[in-house]
């Protein structure tokens, strides 16, 4: 079992080919990562968006590819081909440390997801901020959905919102974000390790052929995006909504009020002000839409438990 361990290929191999690996299955995979991110984070009541296939034509029909399917794929990339360096890089050196060291495989590829999903995470959120956002909005002036965002381009999105919401927006989610990515990736590579032993031994080689290869990756993430899907449905609604304006009946009308966010038109959420902050609302109605059922809870979506409460 121990065998795989002995070959220990460079830290830059390692990491270009993660990186160039994660970064085509994530451009490959966007059109179907944008209508996931359509159907969590739909305002709409009922919900436009249902099931994949028909979501998927129906973007593909209304919007077009480049600005329907593949809207938020700048920042997708950016983000993904730097966030794979670091975290391949990380992976690596910390699994051949706890191995070292005399942890146990399994914990140590456990480990060694969660030390190095932190450490990519802050290359990659204020990505997915971005990706999820123009994603949800589609093309400019989108006349077929009405998200609540209208960016010219992924710079556009970035100004806009460093300078409407602040620059720590681009870090909305982050616990969220965390929360799902942190399991997710632990348990990815602890499935994904554990199944190439498997792949191994079947195979009676080191060499597993690639059909071995894709069905230990893809079942391995498929296995670990099932496990995390509610903690992503939370981390999409946490990174779309936009924050209410605060009330400011006590405060300066210019110096203040110019600042304040603006609010989605189909969302009509509670204000609440408490010194500087603002606490954005989360839906307690289904995990297709941000609209809260008449006479909900109004939610912190800073609260991972609380959004899974759904």
């Amino acid at each position: 079992m121990e065998e795989e361990e002995e070959v220990r290929h460079p830290y830059i191999h390692c990491m270009l080919a993660g990186g160039l690996g994660g970064t085509s299955g994530d451009l490959l995979m966007h059109s179907i990562d944008t209508v996931k991110t359509r159907q969590q984070g739909d305002p709409h009541m009922p919900p436009k968006y249902t099931s994949l296939s028909s979501s998927y034509i129906k973007i593909l029909r209304q919007e077009g590819i480049r600005r329907g399917l593949y809207s938020g794929v700048t920042p997708a990339f950016l983000g993904s081909f730097p966030g794979t360096l670091i975290f391949f890089g990380c992976y690596e050196y910390s699994k051949r440390h706890l191995i070292d060291l005399g942890m146990n495989h399994s914990l140590a590829y456990l480990t060694s997801g969660f030390l190095a999903d932190l450490a990519a995470s802050v290359v990659y959120v204020p990505s997915e901020v971005l990706k999820t956002r123009l994603q949800l909005q589609g093309r400019y002036n989108n006349p077929h959905f009405k998200s609540g965002y209208n960016y010219r381009s992924t710079l556009h999105a970035a100004r806009t919102i460093i300078k409407e919401e602040g620059f720590a927006a681009l870090f909305y989610g982050y616990r969220a974000t965390l929360f799902r990515d942190l399991p997710f990736s632990a348990l990815q590579f602890a499935f994904y390790e554990q199944e190439q032993r498997w792949a191994k031994q079947y195979a009676g080689s080191k060499d597993i052929g690639l059909g071995l290869e894709i069905l230990t990756a893809s079942t391995a993430g498929g296995l670990a995006g099932v496990i995390t899907c509610p903690l992503d449905v939370v981390k999409t609604r946490v990174q779309t909504q936009v924050n209410p304006v605060e009330t400011i009946s006590q405060r300066t009308p210019t110096s203040q009020s110019s600042q304040a966010p603006k609010i989605k038109s189909s969302i009509s959420p509670t204000l609440v002000h408490q010194g500087q902050q603002s606490v954005r609302t989360i839906s307690t109605s289904s995990p297709n839409t941000t609209l809260r059922k008449p006479g909900s809870v109004t939610l912190d979506t800073s609260s991972v438990v609380t959004g899974l409460k759904l």
